[in-house]
Formats: structure tokens, C-alpha cells, sequence
């Protein structure tokens, strides 16, 4: 059974005969409590091309000292030295549960023993003047064993300083402060591993095989190759060399800048999966959200990026983003739901209303968490990341994709802006009903494209798109709320048919589904005014258009 704990350590290199400072001079720190010397035993495992190591990732097999096992280290904020390590059992294998969290990472690629560190490890404890443990201290002379490729060795001598549970992160820098003083620097090596493989020279660049591209899915680029396919081919090469220069002499291009903005997204993606299997709060939201980005930038920048070869990604992307709202769509519904409920006075609340909603929720629910998991074991999730991958390593940049950003990005800003613009129109023209909530829901996700558009053109623009991106969030919002208050009440009326079928009264259910009613018709008199505010006018202006 693996079991997680939050890691927050520094580390810090020094030499074999390195002599500590006295640490009890550091406010909060009462004693230093020496509890001998271990022999530690590690074994890394990653793929030949080094897989893990280049997402700062580790997977070890560890003897000795009181925490024996597997351990599987994923950054949280890795600069401040801070991990999630996953514990599991000693055996022979990789457990089952740790493969599972980096399977994003590792695909298909066989997992390999890489490097073996022998540690002797000195134990210091800083204790505060109740004994209770405030950080962990130790200093470990290392040997390094390259286990692949010829042999190789390295050694060295670290100190590493690790809170302890719930301690305050504080006490690191009062720590640190002292060691500074005493000549004592941090490690420029983010853990043993990454020093090793950099040390016995085991850190070389591999390029991972990519899948040629086929035509199998790409709308214009069916059976054999010909001759006109092979003249896309080439000006596309020619545009990415256009790209490359231009990044070169430090100009940067929309293509540089768009890529760049996808790779983001790319590796949110990858990292996150790890995040959803061990269920963390909101980690099911970001995926989804990582995955719309990206299909929405396929959409927004296409006279960058060739829709023949995007749009069988972005077909995928959008089948991850609903295999992933089921459960997060559910969640969201019961907690508003659940909100409105504690609202109403207790006078109203009449029948088993909390208990409707709950056994409701439950049933809705029911697999729904099995099912997400089982998509990311799944062959297709797989495929997808592979072809993402490869989308990004032979880029099909269009000739606009060597423009510069100023000119480019903000073309296509404005083009989904005017998109907008007809759908907000054409909502308001519409009688309140259901037409108009239909109008109102595709005006919501080009409102939501809009914005996406504006933020990945932010760190190219600066503030005119972070403004745009703003103004359309704006939208987005009001937009987003009508359509939560449509879908709630759809909700509440099969509620309430539950609760008249079982014998209990649906006044409360039909109350609520007034107010939220109520609700949607105050979002759709505020959408004129704040569609004002994001006037064309004032949006060209702010574009410098």
C-alpha cells in the first residue's frame, strides 16, 4: 500500500571533513540530538533516454534507515525543494501503484535500473525545548555507481536539511542563515540523482523517437504521398527554418511564441495525470483545462498551425476534456446545489431535501472516479500524448507562423473576437427561453476561446492582451453563470419529479428552481452592459489595431 508524505528540504555541498556550525543558536531550535550513522542502499530506475529525470522525477529502491521501500519523488515547487514522495513496499518489481503515476511520462519505454547511490548517512535531529522534532539533518558521503553504458563513478559529500511534518518552512531560512555564515552554500544539483547522472557523465541527450506522421486521420493528407504533399512538407521545413532563425537573433516570431505556449500546456498535461490518479483537489479541473487550452489555440492561431494535422489532435484533446467533466461537472452541479440548500430558511426546507440531493449525487457519481482512472490507462489517452508530442517536435507551421507577434497574434485575437460578437448579438436578439440559453451557451465558449487566445498572446503582447484576455473573462463569467443556472435547473427539476414520485413534497425543490431562474434572468439583463465594456473600438485600441 504506497503512502505520501509532503518533502521540504535543502541541500547543500560541502567537503568529507565538513564541520556543522552549532545550530542550537538558531531561534526555536533547543537542541541537536546525534543519532548515528546509517547505510543507505538506493537503487534510480528510469527509461534509457532518461524519461523522469528530465521532469525532475524520481524513482528509487532504497535498504536501510527506517523508511525501506520504493520511493517515487514528483515535484511540487521544485526550486523551494519541495516533493510529494510516494512510499511503497520493498520487492523485486516496480510496484503497480508508482507505474501508474508516471505512465504519462514513461509511455510505453521499459523502466531500467540507471544509478546506484551508496550513502553513509550521519543523523542529526533538531528538537525544540519539548523534544518535539523541528527538521532533520544529515550529512551523507555519497558514491555513485552508473549501472548503464560504461562504467562510471563519482563521490561527494552533501548536507541536507528536511522539515519535519508540519513544521514551519520558516525554520529553513533561519537554518540556512547559519550554515551561510559558516561558509556553507546551497547544492546547485536539485537531488543525488540529477548530480550523479551530471557527475558520471550519464546525462546525455537521447532524442526520444517520434512517430512519422502519417495520413491516417489528416483530413487532406489521405493515402500515398503525393507530389503536392511533398510541397507542403517542404514549405513547411521552410517555415520552421524561418521560426528558428528568427528565435536566433532574438527576435522571436508567432510560431516561437505559439509553440512555446503549447509546450506549456503539453507539460501541464503530462504532469497533472499524476495529480488526477492520486485524486488531489482541483486536479481533474486543470487537466481539463490544460486540454481545452490547447485545443483552443489550435482553433484560434490556424493560420499559424495547419488544421489538417491539429484538428485530429484537437478531436482527441476534446473527447480527454468530456471523459474528464464527467465527474468535475457533477462535483461543481452538487456543490452549488448544496449551497442553495443551506441558504434557504429552515421554514422552507421542507422533506428530506439534503437527503434527496445527496442520494442523487451519490448515484450520479457512482463509477465515476474508476472511469476517469481507466481513461489514463487507456491505449487512446496514450496515443494522444504520443501525438501531441510529435505535433511539437515537427511543428506544421503556415507561412504566418514566421510574422511577427505583433502582427499576427493580435489578427487572430480580433478574429475571435468578432465570433463573439455575432453570437453575443444573436443571443440578444432572441425572446428569454430555451433558444436563447442555447445562443447564450455557444456565445460562452467563444467567449472562452476569445480569452484563451488573449492569454497565450500575453507573454508575447504584455498588457494589451492581458487586458483583451481580461475584458473576454468578463464575459466568459456572465456567460458561464447563465449556463450553470440552466443545467441547475434541469437538475432541480428531476428532483423534484424524484421527490413527488417517492412520496415527499417538491415545494423546496420547486423554490430553488425559481430562484435560479431568477438567477439566469439577472445574468442575461447584465450581459449587454458588461458586453459593452469589451467594445470593438476600445479592443482594437487596446490591440494597437
Amino acid at each position: 500500500m504506497a503512502e505520501t508524505k509532503r518533502e521540504i528540504e535543502r541541500k547543500y555541498d560541502v567537503g568529507a571533513d565538513v564541520e556543522l556550525p552549532d545550530l542550537t543558536g538558531v531561534a526555536g531550535i533547543a537542541d541537536v540530538v546525534h543519532k548515528g550513522v546509517v547505510e543507505l542502499d538506493a537503487t534510480y530506475w528510469d527509461t534509457s533516454d532518461q524519461r523522469l529525470a528530465a521532469s525532475s522525477v524520481t524513482l528509487r529502491h532504497r535498504t536501510g534507515g527506517d523508511d525501506a521501500g520504493w520511493h517515487l519523488k514528483l515535484p511540487v515547487a521544485l526550486a523551494e525543494g519541495v516533493r510529494d514522495e510516494i512510499h511503497a513496499p520493498l520487492s523485486d518489481d516496480v510496484p503497480r501503484s508508482l507505474l501508474a503515476l508516471v505512465r504519462s511520462r514513461v509511455r510505453g519505454a521499459e523502466l531500467i535500473p540507471v544509478v546506484r547511490l551508496l550513502s553513509a548517512r550521519e543523523l542529526r535531529h533538531l528538537v525544540d525545548a519539548r523534544g518535539a522534532l523541528l527538521a532533520e539533518v544529515s550529512i551523507d558521503g555519497v558514491r555513485a555507481e552508473r549501472l548503464t553504458g560504461d562504467a562510471a563513478t563519482a563521490e561527494w559529500s552533501e548536507v541536507e536539511v528536511e522539515l519535519a511534518d508540519d513544521g514551519d518552512p520558516a525554520l529553513l531560512d533561519k537554518v540556512e542563515k547559519k550554515l551561510k555564515k559558516a561558509g556553507v552554500r546551497r547544492s546547485a544539483a536539485a537531488s543525488k540523482l540529477s548530480r550523479a547522472l551530471a557527475e558520471t557523465e550519464l546525462q546525455q541527450s537521447v532524442p526520444q523517437e517520434i512517430p512519422a506522421r502519417t495520413g491516417k486521420g489528416n483530413k487532406g493528407n489521405k493515402g500515398n504521398k503525393t507530389a503536392k504533399a511533398d510541397e507542403k512538407a517542404g514549405k513547411s521545413q521552410a517555415v520552421a527554418q524561418a521560426v528558428k532563425e528568427a528565435v536566433g537573433d532574438g527576435e522571436g516570431t508567432a510560431g516561437d511564441h505559439i509553440l512555446a505556449y503549447l509546450r506549456t500546456q503539453r507539460d501541464a498535461l503530462v504532469a497533472l495525470d499524476s495529480d488526477v490518479r492520486r485524486d488531489l483537489p482541483d486536479s481533474v479541473h486543470q487537466m481539463r483545462v490544460a486540454t481545452r487550452r490547447m485545443r483552443s489555440a489550435f482553433k484560434s492561431f490556424r493560420k499559424i498551425l495547419d488544421r489538417t494535422v491539429t484538428d485530429p489532435v484537437g478531436d482527441e484533446l476534446k473527447w480527454l476534456a468530456g471523459e474528464l467533466g464527467v465527474d468535475r461537472d457533477q462535483e461543481v452541479l452538487t456543490e452549488r446545489l448544496t449551497s442553495h440548500i443551506a441558504a434557504v430558511p429552515r421554514t422552507l426546507l421542507l422533506g428530506p431535501v439534503r437527503g434527496r440531493l445527496r442520494i442523487w449525487s451519490v448515484a450520479r457519481r457512482s463509477g465515476s472516479r474508476r472511469r476517469t482512472v481507466a481513461v489514463l490507462d487507456g491505449k487512446r489517452y496514450l496515443a494522444l500524448l504520443e501525438s501531441v508530442d510529435a505535433l511539437l517536435a515537427d511543428p506544421p507551421l503556415r507561412p504566418a507562423a514566421a510574422a511577427p507577434v505583433a502582427k499576427a497574434l493580435p489578427k487572430a485575437m480580433l478574429k475571435d473576437y468578432g465570433r463573439l460578437a455575432t453570437r453575443v448579438e444573436h443571443a440578444l436578439e432572441l425572446a428569454p427561453g430555451e433558444q436563447r440559453d442555447v445562443a447564450m451557451h455557444e456565445a460562452r465558449k467563444a467567449a472562452k476561446r476569445a480569452r484563451y487566445a488573449g492569454e497565450a498572446a500575453t507573454p508575447a503582447l504584455g498588457k494589451p492582451a492581458k487586458r483583451f484576455a481580461k475584458r473576454m473573462k468578463a464575459v466568459q463569467g456572465v456567460l458561464g453563470d447563465h449556463q450553470d443556472s440552466v443545467v441547475a435547473r434541469d437538475a432541480l427539476r428531476h428532483l423534484a419529479i424524484q421527490a413527488h414520485a417517492a412520496g415527499e413534497t417538491a415545494f423546496t425543490w420547486g423554490l430553488l428552481y425559481g430562484e435560479e431562474e431568477a438567477a439566469a434572468a439577472d445574468r442575461e439583463r447584465e450581459l449587454p452592459e458588461v458586453w459593452a465594456k469589451a467594445s470593438k473600438g476600445k479592443l482594437r485600441a487596446a490591440l494597437g489595431g
